[in-house]
């Protein structure tokens, strides 16, 4: 509808299977599917739960009346007593059952955590995809040559391959937080109001051992190795933030990417894929604006601020339970994974059709390799018995000049012509000229970037070799 606002994060950035999982259709099977494991669970525990409720539960698993759900939360303001009364409506054999000696979190924070495990799958796999693409970019051009800067400032020249695995090196460290936060994975089980599994000792008589059991059978039937071994009503609420401190992470770095791609598109040197149609300004035509890694950094921000929430959240929670956190988590959460899913297809597009100009690269590195090979020069000099201090004085002196030429009359850099003009350097323009070539100057750039992906790199990508092979679609 389009008198309705929706979420950006819908209708022009995240992925439909990112979208999926935040969606009320996920989230309202994944409580059957908790209230159906519940029931087995009770069952296989001696609690009077027959097979027939067991099976009508599993009937309608996926047809959820969502009207009778709606009507009845006008009249209970209750989201969970609500779906409650609406799957017994459907399931006249197991209403009585369902839910039993749960509370609401039971469904609620179980189906959170299992929907955020499920999203960081999705977050992990395009985050190898994205190393995978760079990891061939930069072998590609791990031998062209480039100038490097410190504080946007000509530096040591690099290479165009061996600066690309400065991106993949922080790809590597928040794939490897995803992996460690993946490992991590428990569900709250069911734990009862304040945590005490108090309902359920009395529905098992006493039975301390059948409560202990009751939460690993649960787990097992929903794909988990175990729950968290205490709690209050809630799974702590740290765990949201770890999940998003995670995104933040993985937001930072492409942040960063994005910067680059922007600044290298300004000099001419690199740029972002730039459709036959595309519009780069309603004003002005000729532009081709990096609007892509624009928004990358655009979400990011958001991202990196989001995480706060969670803190936050966490930080504010009173003894067992407090009901401040749930508007807050049905927005903050979502919205991270929805806009780093975002994030990380953009950022496969972007690579995967980055245009590299060697030309103007080499014609840039030209107008400064003079003034960074004046260390050449001078040992060349001092071999053919040239005094260091004097010629360092010089060269000092020739590269002021050279500079204020270049910046406040807007020539060429000459500071090769006036060395070659001093014959204490005993050095022609010929002899200069063999001492600029780009290659002599980048250092193990080259064999840091082989030694890079065929060990690092090879061995996330080995692990991960199932994952490869996606393809994205960018929306706007």
């Amino acid at each position: 509808m389009n008198n309705t606002y929706e979420s950006p994060l819908n209708s022009r950035y995240a992925s439909k299977e990112m979208q999926y999982l935040f969606s009320p259709d996920k989230k309202f099977t994944t409580w059957r599917r908790l209230w159906i494991a519940l029931a087995e669970s009770e069952k296989e525990l001696g609690l009077n739960i027959t097979d027939e409720q067991i099976a009508e539960m599993k009937e309608h698993v996926d047809d959820i009346n969502y009207d009778v759900a709606k009507e009845r939360e006008k009249e209970v303001r209750h989201d969970v007593m609500s779906h409650v009364y609406a799957f017994g409506v459907q399931c006249p054999t197991a209403k009585a059952i369902i839910h039993l000696g749960a509370t609401s979190c039971y469904v609620g924070d179980n189906t959170d955590i299992i929907i955020m495990t499920e999203a960081m799958r999705l977050v992990h796999k395009k985050l190898v995809n994205v190393i995978a693409e760079l990891s061939k970019f930069a072998d590609k051009y791990k031998a062209q040559p480039t100038l490097a800067f410190t504080h946007f400032q000509p530096a040591q020249p690099t290479t165009v391959g061996k600066r690309a695995t400065l991106w993949i090196q922080d790809l590597l460290m928040d794939l490897e937080n995803v992996e460690y936060r993946l490992s991590k994975v428990k569900l709250l089980g069911s734990k009862g109001t304040t945590g005490t599994q108090a309902s359920f000792l009395e529905l098992f008589d006493g039975d301390h051992e059948k409560c202990k059991l009751l939460d690993q059978k649960i787990a097992e039937k929903m794909g988990y190795k175990s729950c968290f071994a205490v709690s209050g009503q809630t799974y702590p609420r740290k765990l949201d933030y770890e999940m998003l401190s995670v995104l933040s992470g993985i937001a930072q770095s492409a942040y960063k990417f994005s910067n680059d791609i922007r600044l290298l598109q300004h000099l001419k040197q690199v740029e972002e894929p730039f459709e036959k149609s595309q519009i780069g300004s309603s004003a002005m035509a000729y532009k081709r604006n990096p609007m892509r890694s624009e928004r990358i950094g655009s979400l990011a921000r958001y991202v990196i601020v989001d995480a706060l929430n969670p803190a936050i959240t966490a930080s504010t929670q009173w003894f067992e339970r407090t009901l401040d956190d749930s508007a807050n988590k049905r927005i903050s959460i979502p919205e991270a994974f929805l806009a780093v899913d975002a994030i990380l297809s953009l950022y496969i597009n972007v690579v995967d059709g980055l245009v590299v100009y060697p030309k103007v690269i080499y014609q840039q590195f030209m107008r400064e390799i003079p003034f960074m090979a004046t260390e050449n020069i001078m040992m060349d000099a001092v071999k053919r018995g040239g005094d260091r201090q004097e010629l360092h004085e010089k060269i000092r002196r020739y590269s002021m000049e050279a500079g204020r030429r270049v910046k406040e009359e807007g020539l060429d850099n000459n500071l090769l012509e006036l060395i070659a003009a001093d014959p204490s350097f005993g050095m022609d323009i010929d002899s200069l000229m063999k001492l600029m070539k780009p290659e002599n100057y980048v250092g193990r750039s080259c064999e840091q970037v082989t030694d890079f992906i065929n060990g690092e790199v090879k061995h996330a990508l080995e692990r991960n070799a199932e994952e490869l092979g996606i393809s994205v679609e960018i929306n706007v």
